[in-house]
């Protein structure tokens, strides 16, 4: 349903602390003394803290006057704090957002310029050395500020109008005036001063979600770390392939479009005859039937869930198209709503979009605009590979003979210490960075290199020292920022196409549709054409057999386009079969999740007529996979031990939804860490990682089809033979949650357990109680789980704690956007206290959504405030 958003302040129980692991988003900072704690007290103590918060709150109503503005500009604002901008002119338009990015969430901004720039030392000090020096090698800003200086006009033209708004809020406030974060940065480096914002630093960040959503690398880096342990036999029981036949890949057959740009008026019908007779989905037949057994999830971590359904499904008659992607979890959300208008559309001024972007990058990343509507989940393609170099001292080895390394040095500031040198060594490959990160380093000391799950211990190998270097698409200049506003200016598929060939890095899935329709998919991206690798494990750099022979041509990657089953679906599977020309990855997700989206459109549509409420049920959808296989498994286990066995009567009794009310759920969940755990960790010489839970279903399914298999006996935990090891991981499950909720199941429940801690990027992990509490919010109740659509992601291992969550929800309804709902995280504000700071949370637990005002009339309505901007003079 859709309902209001009120804000939710209040605190649940305890919850087990999840692991901090995006570069960047989440630093880590021990950086104040207790005296700063004591001053922090002494000023809350005062009130004058009060009012150090409340001065960065932004006018929401009147007339400011700014320089650099071309005309009146009307920004309206809804109870949730949302803008909708209003101009005569694109660069007017863009202006205004940045200057509304900046009242908005400006500390975001600033801070994430500097986890881009490798500049985080500069605002917190030597602790963030380290990072500093990883991205730094990488050169996400170098390749940012080519980008820029390779945009044609009129797009460089939007960023640089966007720089002004930020530039012309920063002119009336700096410091304190901007953020709250300024003014508790000011008790360690009082020295700090804000800098002009740049196109450079907008671009920069799309660098920093391209690595959030990189694919393979920790497979990859994980794999090669482990293959010393580990017999090749071992290694691909442990790395399974896609199940094929058993769960569905998004394009089972490519449609045949028109080449990008050659399209006029296009017979809608004709079209879609031509181009879907082929599609059969055949490989969801055996999925569906699996999953309608079983009721199927998601893996954890970073991906997303996108689906679009045709009109011929909908009550409407029109489509509908869905979206969450998953993200870590943020403070603020990662995500800031918008609805961006020219006054009068025309080819001068053509956007009227609304959707969800990023704060510091103009545009809608996601949404749609008067004709069409997108959505994004991750491609999970790899494009990034680790390579073996062979370094002799200022030269590596290539096809037998020396070449110089590329190096540079860089001076990296450090607040309130000396400066510190960087030198950044690079080969034909890419950046070397071994050396700056454990895992790499490790790779370098005990090499292994593999192709197509064969693993070997390099062969052949010239004379010097190993190091690991990495190549990676986005270290490449390429045209996504561009993309951006190609996308909220097509007004057809083969224009959403356009912009697809536009959009270089991050590769996703993106899905369309249209008020005439139309529904379909495009893979973007550039996706590597490699040599003698495969990419799975570290290839022999010294070797040009192995590099990349250039990327995928765009009309030959998969697109779809009206297909006869009336829906697509994505959620990180497999995007084609084994038949493709082209070598993707190893590394999808499982297809657990796309498995149950598939189930549950199908099971909906047998019916009745779908709508909006039913893709928001799909969104919510708490179906645990593996819970359902354990109820089975342990159908006939008993261990003799009350409290054990009456946990197991509930798991039998569940209905396999890890609902944030149910005991079962708590129970599952802490079984499955716990066989997990026994299977592969505890008291095993060489502990196999348990990173990819997705993965993991897999295996442990099959294991338990397979009682011989060796994995079922741990001698060191005295446990010999399947059921053995399923008692044992029982009474371990019961133990431990007996510790965490107490011994009477009446007391179990998953919502707390796996609750969801919100914490400030920055200050919410300072290591202060005081200046923690000022940012940081929760923990939250939440259902759902890994490999559950609604992706409320854990860490096997450390707890239960939600970590990776749906960042936004959205259905689109193309027969009336104003009947359309969204919803993200946290709040349209990044201001500690401000009533728009976390105000959508309580909606987002509950898996609602907010209604969705795009018509001028709805917006009307829908306002609570409006500031206009004028030109200043």
């Amino acid at each position: 349903m859709l309902k209001p958003s009120p804000a939710h302040d209040d605190a649940p129980d305890a919850v087990d602390e999840p692991r901090r692991r995006s570069v960047g988003r989440t630093v880590g900072i021990t950086l104040y003394s207790i005296v700063s704690g004591i001053v922090v007290l002494a000023l809350i103590a005062t009130g004058f803290v009060v009012y150090t918060i409340q001065r960065s709150f932004p006018q929401l109503d009147g007339t400011v006057a700014v320089a650099g503005l071309g005309g009146e500009v009307t920004v309206q604002r809804d109870v949730l704090g949302i803008p909708t901008i209003t101009a005569g002119s694109a660069d007017d338009l863009f202006y205004a957002q940045g200057y509304v990015h900046a009242q908005d969430r400006f500390w975001e901004m600033d801070f994430r310029r500097h986890v881009t720039s490798g500049r985080l030392s500069e605002l917190f000090g030597e602790s963030q050395l380290p990072t500093d020096r990883f991205l730094r090698t990488l050169g996400w800003r170098a390749v940012a500020e080519q980008e820029v200086a390779a945009l044609d006009d009129t797009t460089r033209a939007y960023y640089e109008a966007y720089a002004d708004g930020v530039n012309a809020y920063l002119a009336e406030h700096q410091g304190a005036d901007a953020s709250f974060e300024y003014a508790v940065l000011g008790l360690q480096n009082d020295d700090y001063e804000i800098e002009p914002w740049t196109p450079a630093d907008s671009v920069a960040w799309l660098k920093a979600m391209a690595w959030d959503l990189r694919s393979n690398i920790e497979e990859e880096t994980e794999r090669a770390v482990i293959a010393p342990d580990f017999t090749e036999e071992q290694m691909q029981e442990l790395y399974p392939a896609y199940p094929f036949d058993r769960n569905p890949v998004i394009v089972p057959s490519i449609s045949t479009v028109p080449a990008v740009g050659t399209v006029a008026d296009v017979d809608r019908d004709a079209e879609a005859d031509a181009a879907t007779a082929s599609i059969q989905w055949s490989e969801v037949d055996g999925v569906v039937e699996a999953v309608s057994e079983l009721v199927g999830g998601v893996g954890e971590g970073i991906g997303s869930n996108s689906w679009v359904v045709s009109g011929d499904l909908t009550e409407s008659g029109k489509p509908l198209l869905a979206n969450d992607p998953h993200l870590g979890a943020s403070l603020p959300s990662v995500w800031h709503q918008v609805s961006l208008k020219c006054r009068v559309v025309s080819e001068e001024c053509a956007f009227d979009v609304s959707g969800f972007g990023f704060s510091g990058v103009p545009g809608v990343i996601i949404g749609h605009n008067d004709r069409i509507a997108w959505g994004f989940t991750n491609l999970t393609t790899d494009v990034t590979d680790l390579y073996l170099e062979k370094v002799d001292g200022d030269s590596y080895w290539r096809d037998g003979a020396l070449v110089p390394l590329e190096s540079r040095t860089e001076t990296l500031k450090v607040a309130g210490d000396d400066d510190v040198e960087l030198e950044i060594r690079s080969t034909v490959h890419g950046p070397i960075i071994s050396g700056l990160v454990d895992d790499y380093t490790a790779i370098a000391e005990d090499p292994y290199t593999g192709n197509g799950g064969f693993i070997e211990q390099p062969s052949g190998a010239p004379t010097g020292e190993y190091a690991v270097s990495l190549q990676w698409t986005a270290l490449t200049p390429a045209s996504t920022p561009s993309a951006i506003f190609a996308l909220n200016r097509a007004q057809d598929f083969d224009d959403f196409r356009g912009a697809a060939a536009l959009f270089a890095v991050p590769a996703q899935n993106l899905v369309y549709a249209d008020v005439d329709g139309n529904i379909g998919y495009q893979t973007p991206g550039s996706l590597p054409i490699r040599g003698d690798g495969d990419g799975s494990m570290p290839q022999p750099g010294w070797d040009s057999a192995y590099d990349w022979q250039g990327y995928i041509p765009f009309e030959e990657l998969p697109v779809s386009y009206n297909p006869d089953e009336g829906y697509i679906v994505t959620a990180n599977n497999a995007v084609v079969g084994e038949d493709y020309p082209y070598f993707l990855t190893r590394d999808w997700d499982y297809g657990w999740r796309a498995a149950r989206i598939v189930d549950l459109i199908q099971r909906a549509s047998a019916t009745r007529p779908l709508t909006a409420e039913d893709m928001r049920d799909i969104q919510a959808d708490n179906g645990f996979f593996l819970g359902m296989r354990l109820s089975g498994a342990y159908e006939s286990i008993q261990t003799g031990d009350a409290g054990t066995d009456a946990a197991l009567d509930l798991l039998r009794q569940w209905d396999a939804q890890n609902d944030a009310d149910s005991a079962a759920a708590a129970f599952a969940n802490v079984l499955w860490s716990e066989l997990a755990d026994n299977l592969f960790v505890e008291g095993r010489e060489h502990p196999v990682p348990l990173s990819d839970q997705a993965r993991l279903f897999l295996l442990v399914d099959g294991l338990l089809r397979d009682p011989s298999s060796e994995w079922w006996t741990n001698e060191a935990l005295g446990v010999s033979g399947q059921e053995q090891m399923l008692q044992r991981a029982a009474t371990d499950a019961y133990e431990r949650l007996s510790e965490l909720q107490g011994e009477k199941t009446s007391k179990w429940n998953w919502g707390s357990l796996h609750a969801l801690p919100l914490v400030s990027d920055t200050f919410g992990s300072s290591g202060i109680a005081p200046i923690e509490w000022l940012f940081n919010r929760g923990p939250f109740p939440v259902g759902g789980g890994s490999s559950v659509v609604n992706a409320t992601g854990w860490v096997m291992g450390e707890g239960f704690a939600t970590v990776t969550v749906p960042s936004m929800r959205m259905v689109v309804d193309l027969a009336d956007f104003d009947d359309s709902g969204w919803n993200h995280l946290t709040g349209t504000s990044g201001h500690a206290f401000h009533p728009n700071y976390i105000d959508q949370t309580e909606t987002w637990q509950e898996a609602e959504m907010t209604p969705w005002a795009y018509s001028r009339d709805a917006v009307a309505a829908a306002t609570t405030n409006t500031l206009t901007l004028v030109p200043a003079g």
